[in-house]
């Protein structure tokens, strides 16, 4: 490994802790209440209110929000470099539907959080704004952003927790933790500050499979390769040390 590729493992280290403080100071800022799906103009009525009296707040959860799934993307492709032996197709596949999900993610966050920020300080009548909220939910970009979400976010960290449990490049409770962790983290509402107690799972393992990428960086490159043999150990001739043969016309 040049030290160009140390380099570029070491920052894809850094996304890890960092997408983790993102996320979870992402949840812990959303008012509560505002991180549902407006289908219905009542629901919009009662949601507006709030989002009217903590639009900054909202802003602020929702640009957090939107760099915590761009960092957990690239977080993902960082993961997946730890594994390159048993379960590296599996890491891969990871790789891709996490990426997918972070990215339709934050478009559901943007027509979800930033809409609804959007409306409650824009001056329109309320009725204008849920009107606005509703036709957005129900909006064909949203369903499909809204399914992709759904499927990759559950997926991609079940994959990519089998994918480290078969690689042993990790402890396995280390996967165990990254998952359960992740999965937790991704099913919190609105709730305050509390709900970090519930996110601390996915911080502690972003921190520590960071710490594992570093250490890859650093690694000898004979400790990060396969252990298959060379065409001079498997008994093929060494060139170096084998007489050649003369030939015909010599």
């Amino acid at each position: 490994m040049n030290n160009a590729a140390r380099i570029r493992l070491r920052l894809l280290a850094g996304f890890l802790p960092v997408t983790a403080v993102l996320y979870v100071g992402a949840e812990a800022l959303n008012p509560r209440g505002t991180d549902q799906v407006i289908t219905s103009t009542a629901t919009a009525f009662k949601v507006l209110p709030v989002a009217a009296s903590h639009s900054a707040q909202l802003y602020l959860s929702g640009s957090l929000t939107v760099l915590a799934l761009g960092g957990l993307a690239v977080s993902y492709a960082a993961i997946a470099a730890l594994v390159t032996r048993r379960g590296w197709v599996i890491a891969t596949v990871a790789a891709l539907l996490g990426s997918l999900g972070a990215f339709t993610g934050a478009i559901v966050n943007v027509l979800v959080g930033v809409n609804l920020a959007a409306a409650a300080s824009a001056h329109m009548s309320q009725e204008a704004a849920a009107r606005f909220l509703v036709t957005t939910s129900h909006s064909a970009p949203y369903h499909v952003a809204g399914y992709a979400y759904f499927l990759s976010e559950y997926a991609a960290p079940v994959l990519m927790g089998l994918a480290l449990w078969r690689s042993r490049s990790v402890p396995r409770w280390l996967a165990v933790l990254f998952t359960a962790g992740l999965e937790i983290a991704e099913g919190q509402g609105s709730g305050g500050p509390k709900v970090v107690l519930f996110m601390l799972p996915f911080a502690v393992a972003m921190v520590l499979l960071a710490a594992r990428i570093w250490q890859a960086a650093v690694r000898p490159a004979a400790q990060l390769s396969d252990t298959t043999p060379t065409p001079s150990a498997a008994g093929l001739p060494d060139l170096a040390t084998t007489p050649l043969r003369a030939g015909p016309g010599s």
